[in-house]
């Protein structure tokens, strides 16, 4: 069980290396993504760029994998380079934000959709907001977040945020809105009243669940993983 999560882990750590590849050099990370997906070898699941995984299971899984074999004399340094890339990734995910705003986020307030570390899921254990949004409120930002299910468990983890009962309540005077977690519910978000809620339309999508051109056309300042 640890080996297998540790590999689908590091899968996870190398498709977020690629994406910031594709970012430097103006490819898609999603075109990259399908085309090694369809070698069988490798397979196309575990293969979303994003903000860096969390859980109950790969944070955990790798930690002890490491440490088994480092009591064993048989070090994994693939997997420990993999636990510390994802913990430096989730971290950089924070600066993706204070860049999409101009480089300064002190006085600014921000929106976040989604807390837990996947969608359908109350589990707040090791999940990316936990290091973007601490980061955030250090740099001066003000935090507004919802989450369909995680709110109870986040009260508990992070502070001196505010909770919204909805998303376009996340977008009222926001100078921008981030997407932590793909609830489905984040898909299909009716981008003009989110926009006309916002004080600046500045767009940061994490999990890469919308089209650049669609939200662009509509007026946002669109930031998304690994995509020009």
């Amino acid at each position: 069980k640890y080996a297998a999560n540790a590999f689908l882990a590091m899968k996870i750590t190398f498709i977020n290396e690629m994406a910031d590849l594709c970012e430097a050099v103006g490819a898609d990370v999603q075109q990259v993504a399908k085309g090694i997906g369809l070698d069988n070898r490798i397979g196309g699941k575990f293969l979303n760029a994003g903000p860096g995984y969390g859980g109950s299971c790969f944070p955990k899984d790798t930690l002890a994998l490491v440490r088994t074999a480092t009591d064993f004399g048989a070090p994994v340094q693939l997997i420990e380079t993999t636990v510390r890339v994802n913990d430096q990734r989730k971290k950089a995910m924070a600066d993706k934000v204070v860049q999409a705003m101009g480089g300064d986020v002190k006085g600014k307030r921000i929106g976040v959709l989604g807390l837990t570390f996947k969608p359908n899921t109350d589990d707040m254990r090791d999940a990316p907001s936990l290091d973007i949004i601490p980061a955030l409120q250090t740099l001066g930002a003000t935090i507004t977040a919802y989450d369909p299910e995680g709110e109870r468990e986040a009260r508990h983890l992070l502070e001196d945020v505010d909770f919204a009962a909805e998303p376009y309540a996340v977008a009222r005077d926001a100078d921008a809105v981030v997407i932590i977690t793909e609830w489905d519910q984040f898909r299909a978000l009716d981008l003009d009243r989110l926009k006309a809620a916002m004080t600046t339309p500045v767009l940061v999508d994490l999990r890469n669940i919308y089209r650049p051109e669609d939200v662009r056309r509509q007026g946002f300042d669109y930031v998304s993983i690994g995509r020009a």
